[in-house]
């Protein structure tokens, strides 16, 4: 007779399948961000899992400026995943405040109380180029007036933001750390076993409850025949 409880790699099936899914509805690869920072505190905080999408799903980019902007994450305006050029290999995930033209002086269109300085003493004021002025709800001042970012151009961004899941992104930071410390094939592996491990607890645990509750159907069925 074959043992209905799910087998060990059951956890490995279901998040492969969540992925999935994410993926053809968002259109983004990877489709979540673990949030590394608090930078965007409280909307989203350290630890938590970011859903994302592609940046052309759901009517584009939109800075917080605009009369129609979306909330995103406790406030107005998209969330975008984007590539800085002063730290290429750390993805940063801050909201759009507006888009700017190359050659404007975009203080002017700022909140000047999330300016640090006029523009003729900002490094990223008047733009270089096209892009977006971003920042983090958490930082009080716009990443071009602070040196986190130069104006982000449209290719330096990733993804957008979707939804958020609290506390599950420590796993995919965890994950990160160890393959950093060990490796990608001794780390993976590592995952791996955890999870089929974890994944056989919970069919133990399961199979547990399952017999215990059709031991006492049983008995509730005998004791009504008596």
């Amino acid at each position: 007779m074959s043992d209905p409880r799910p087998g060990p790699f059951g956890p490995l099936v279901a998040v492969a399948i969540l992925a999935a899914v994410a993926v053809a509805a968002g259109g983004a690869w990877p489709p979540f961000v673990a949030v590394e920072s608090d930078s965007m505190a409280p909307g989203v905080e350290r630890g938590d899992l970011v859903v994302v999408a592609a940046t052309d799903r759901r009517g584009g980019v939109v800075g917080s400026d605009e009369a129609d902007a979306p909330t995103r994450l406790g406030e107005t305006g998209d969330v975008v995943v984007f590539t800085s050029p002063t730290e290429p290999d750390r993805p940063i995930l801050h909201r759009v405040a507006f888009e700017v033209s190359a050659g404007e002086d975009w203080t002017t269109r700022a909140d000047p109380t999330m300016l640090t300085a006029d523009c003729t003493d900002l490094r990223s004021c008047p733009a270089a180029h096209d892009g977006y002025v971003t920042y983090g709800d958490a930082n009080g001042a716009y990443d071009q007036s602070t040196g986190i970012s130069p104006v982000v151009r449209e290719e330096w961004v990733h993804a957008k933001a979707v939804a958020s899941i609290p506390v599950v992104g420590y796993a995919r930071i965890g994950a990160d750390a160890a393959i950093a410390r060990f490796g990608a094939v001794i780390a993976g592996a590592g995952i791996v076993v955890l999870l089929a491990g974890i994944g056989g607890l919970g069919s133990i645990l399961l199979g547990r409850v399952r017999d215990g509750w059709m031991d006492r159907r049983r008995d509730v069925h005998r004791s009504g025949e008596e």
